[in-house]
């Protein structure tokens, strides 16, 4: 198998854990895990493991403080996607979450000085008109969020956007840093959120060890650690527009598996509305192709 077809093999196999990690975190909900807990637990196990096998790559975030930004960026984004699949409809809360062309155009501009073209708003509007047909329901007059669920997608996809944005411009410090950044993000924002959300009485304390539930969130740790260094292989072995464009493949995933195992819907408005959400990420590939 040639460096490309092994690259874009990665990449698939990126997007395949991470559009099928709904299942392990609504599957450790019912043993009782709160998704912050969860999210906490796998992603603190995968950062045991990244150290382990990466033990100097913590001196990067000494050399390089702009990555604590990134810790910040990746850790929100892990809390809010989590947490959103766990207990919204899974199609919708993916959708809502990959709107990522519309704050790529928004946030590019101050951090990036990348001043918006009319292709870029044109794919801001395509993607906002998107969401409005996602968000607007025969029950509600106003295409706002409607839930929990819907608010932390957004947040998510913000803070993923946001992400990108840093990684892009972190392009020069060392990738297993930034690995570490992104998983240290998620283990810590994740704990700090569930303590806070204990305090107030809105999350469950974390239930007493058990093989099970024990068992399901290492394997999940694993996973997420594979899929990651599966997206630093791919992307280092093709270009950005083909990296993005296999990394689409998640929302296929997700939404395919989630409807099959009976945890979301693919109603004909939501299917609208993700078709010009996904057309906005497709023509964001081509562009950035073309430049």
């Amino acid at each position: 198998m040639s460096n490309r077809a092994l690259a874009a093999a990665a990449l698939t196999l990126n997007a395949f854990v991470f559009g099928l990690s709904w299942w392990p975190f609504r599957a450790l909900q019912k043993h009782g895990l709160h998704p912050l807990w969860a999210t906490a637990f796998t992603l603190g196990f995968a950062l045991i493991c990244l150290l382990l096998l990466r033990p100097g790559a913590w001196r990067g975030l000494v050399k390089h403080p702009m990555l604590w930004w990134l810790v910040l960026a990746a850790g929100l984004t892990n809390v809010g996607f989590n947490w959103a699949v766990t207990v919204g409809d899974v199609v919708r809360v993916v959708l809502l979450f990959y709107l990522m062309p519309a704050w790529v155009v928004l946030l590019a501009w101050p951090l990036l000085g990348e001043t918006p073209s009319k292709g870029s708003v044109f794919r801001l509007l395509l993607a906002l008109i998107g969401v409005v047909i996602v968000l607007k329901t025969p029950a509600s007059p106003w295409p706002v969020p409607e839930s929990m669920a819907d608010w932390l997608a957004l947040m998510g996809g913000f803070c993923f956007a946001l992400t990108n944005i840093l990684l892009r411009k972190l392009n020069q410090t060392p990738g297993e840093s930034r690995m570490l950044a992104m998983f240290a993000g998620g283990a810590v924002m994740a704990t700090s959120a569930a303590l806070l959300g204990v305090g107030f009485g809105v999350v469950t304390a974390p239930p007493a060890p058990d093989v099970a539930w024990s068992t399901l969130a290492l394997f999940t740790g694993l996973a997420m650690l594979a899929g990651n260094l599966a997206l630093q292989y791919g992307a280092a072995h093709l270009s950005a527009s083909a990296t993005s464009l296999i990394m689409l493949s998640e929302v296929v995933f997700a939404s395919v598996s989630s409807v099959l195992l009976g945890s979301g819907e693919l109603s004909l408005r939501t299917l609208a509305g993700g078709a010009l959400i996904l057309l906005a990420s497709l023509l964001a590939v081509v562009s950035f192709d073309r430049r």
